[in-house]
């Protein structure tokens, strides 16, 4: 008798638990946004997302690279990284230093560049130079093409091939008229008061392109510039920080997505995360599930066809490519279907 009342407590119990986590799945979570410009209609394909501009096809973060993606192959979104000029401009580079994607070293092979740079204080740092001394450089030296030749290594006018440093000011102008429906994503890389900075004049220069005002979200490693963003600047969209990203995947994982409070409007990842062992993060219910909160899933960075066939047949919204071209063929594969 005893054991049977101590069994119906047990399923008492193990009722009540399955009873908690199938309310709190059913229960509507509430949206972070009411309309996502990132996040695509069901059975929609994906959008192109171009890493750094498509650094495979032309030379990265480049006014070239960033037509090209747009121009040529249907990209809807760009995606880079922001530093402050010595001078208050933004301009976009993936690293706080130069070396490694123009000729500031003169003629130097890449390799002694890399080896040259491992000492920190022979780089050219983006902060110490202003935006005219930026602008003198070649930001096409070192691309290769896809038969492995440095195309514009010798090129004499970089500013009219468009392989100069870009700024936001002028990617903005460049696509306001023609894409007044081209998205961003940019990750503001300064950190403390420079990286606060950077943020208002972002949001200064997004006055006067009002059209790209609630079509742009911001990220940031530093827990200091999103709080910065939470702030000063709410009407700015914001991607999820890594804690954010992190604290939202495990409460989805774990089926408890309720009590999540995250409010970034996307959701950037790898397809997986490495923590020891391997936590595979291309997952459909991931991804309904924050669709659920009208929350965009971004993947990044796919530059395998496999893999990208994988992420459109889940449903994500967008995925990062270091390759535009590639990914336009992958996908009109699918709209040929």
């Amino acid at each position: 008798m005893k054991k049977f009342r101590k069994l119906k407590i047990l399923g008492i119990i193990l009722a009540c638990i399955v009873l908690f986590f199938a309310v709190i799945n059913i229960i509507p979570p509430s949206k972070v946004i009411e309309d996502n410009p990132f996040v695509v209609e069901e059975g929609q394909l994906p959008m192109i997302a171009a890493h750094r501009g498509g650094g495979d096809c032309n030379p990265e973060n480049t006014m070239l690279a960033f037509r090209e993606a747009v121009k040529t192959y249907g990209a809807q979104i760009i995606e880079s990284d922001l530093y402050l000029t010595k001078d208050g401009y933004l301009v976009y580079n993936h690293d706080a230093y130069i070396d490694e994607t123009c000729n500031v070293n003169g003629d130097l092979a890449l390799d002694a560049v890399k080896k040259l740079c491992e000492n920190e204080e022979n780089r050219h740092y983006i902060e110490d130079m202003t935006l005219a001394e930026l602008e003198q450089y070649n930001f096409g030296y070192y691309f290769k093409n896809k038969e492995g030749v440095r195309i514009y290594k010798d090129e004499t006018d970089p500013a009219g091939k468009g392989i100069r440093i870009a700024t936001v000011e002028k990617l903005f102008a460049e696509f306001c008229q023609t894409n007044p429906d081209l998205l961003f994503i940019v990750e503001i890389k300064d950190e403390g008061d420079r990286g606060r900075e950077a943020c208002r004049i972002l949001s200064e220069t997004l006055k006067q392109y009002p059209v790209y005002a609630d079509r742009i979200v911001v990220g940031t490693f530093h827990d200091e510039i999103e709080e910065e963003l939470k702030i000063n600047y709410p009407h700015l969209m914001r991607g999820a920080s890594t804690g954010s990203a992190r604290d939202f995947i495990l409460t989805q994982l774990l089926g408890v997505n309720l009590f999540n409070s995250g409010d970034f409007v996307c959701l950037q990842i790898p397809m997986e995360y490495d923590i020891g062992f391997t936590l595979p993060l291309d997952l459909g219910t991931l991804i309904s599930r924050a669709h659920r909160r009208n929350i965009a899933v971004q993947y990044w960075t796919i530059n395998d066809p496999d893999e990208m066939r994988t992420l459109i047949e889940l449903g994500c919204d967008c995925i990062m490519t270091d390759n535009p071209e590639l990914l336009r063929q992958v996908l009109n594969e699918y709209q040929q279907k």
